[in-house]
């Protein structure tokens, strides 16, 4: 795709931001479509953030993380070896080439808030933080549950960054269920569930592709079948219909996801 409308590219460490701005990280959405609004790129490569960080407390993952690098990464503490199983689950569910595995952000992905985005299903499954830069450098922070609101909306304001993700180290310790379905074997994810079990005895469930935003579900405890699913009917009003799934069958198959993913915690 030629961008014709763009004049200038910057590293965006030394840019303050303006109308007719675009971040780019990876770029494979912004080099997809036409942009007759963007006439700058500000390359995010140069603030040079690390792809993934371990403290004891937390996992840091950096907006310019490819998906290739997450899905690689061995933690060095092996407490986090559920979260990093998870990770490459969720990385593998994005439907591309190795190509697009390679050059896509975490960051972007999110960002772009699309119902089967797999990173925003990532980041709500383990209560994932997002740092937000203002345009005036103010900066906030937000639960990525919070921040992706529907298809394609979110709660980010004109020139505000997404720089890095924030993963408590007791989500990362925990022991997940991960189930996705697509309408063929290598279609776009449908259906995405999660199940999460903490070591306190909480068990957090978050449904994506399925549905316009991130519902996440917490049950203090293991919940029954039939109380998993008055929840799940409680927050969810409507599913998405379009060419990859119809609204009844992701309504079916998100309630038979949620019984497999509550099933494989209890086991």
């Amino acid at each position: 795709m030629d961008l014709n409308t763009v004049t200038e590219f910057a590293p965006a460490t030394d840019a303050t931001w303006r109308a007719g701005d675009a971040w780019l990280g990876g770029g494979t959405w912004l080099f997809s479509v036409l942009q007759p609004r963007v006439s700058r790129l500000l390359d995010l490569r140069a603030f040079g953030w690390a792809p993934v960080a371990e403290t004891p407390d937390e996992v840091v993952i950096g907006a310019t993380c490819t998906l290739a690098e997450l899905a690689r990464w061995q933690p060095s503490r092996g407490e986090y070896s559920s979260g990093a199983v998870l990770a490459r689950q969720c990385c593998h569910a994005l439907l591309g080439s190795f190509k697009v595995h390679n050059v896509a952000t975490v960051g972007g992905n999110i960002c772009l808030s699309l119902p089967a985005g797999p990173m925003t299903s990532l980041a709500s499954a383990l209560d994932a933080v997002a740092e937000l830069r203002g345009a005036d450098g103010g900066e906030r922070r937000l639960p990525v549950a919070e921040l992706v609101t529907g298809d394609g909306r979110n709660t980010l304001r004109a020139g505000e960054l997404l720089t890095r993700l924030r993963v408590p180290g007791d989500a990362m310790r925990a022991r997940t269920a991960f189930r996705q379905l697509s309408l063929s074997p290598v279609g776009r994810s449908a259906v995405v569930v999660i199940g999460r079990r903490d070591s306190g005895g909480q068990v957090v469930v978050s449904v994506t592709a399925s549905v316009p935003g991130p519902v996440v579900l917490r049950f203090p405890g293991l919940p029954s079948l039939a109380e998993a699913m008055g929840r799940l009917d409680e927050a969810v009003s409507w599913y998405l219909d379009d060419v990859h799934g119809s609204g009844l069958w992701r309504a079916a198959m998100t309630r038979r996801l949620v019984g497999e993913v509550l099933a494989e915690l209890a086991g």
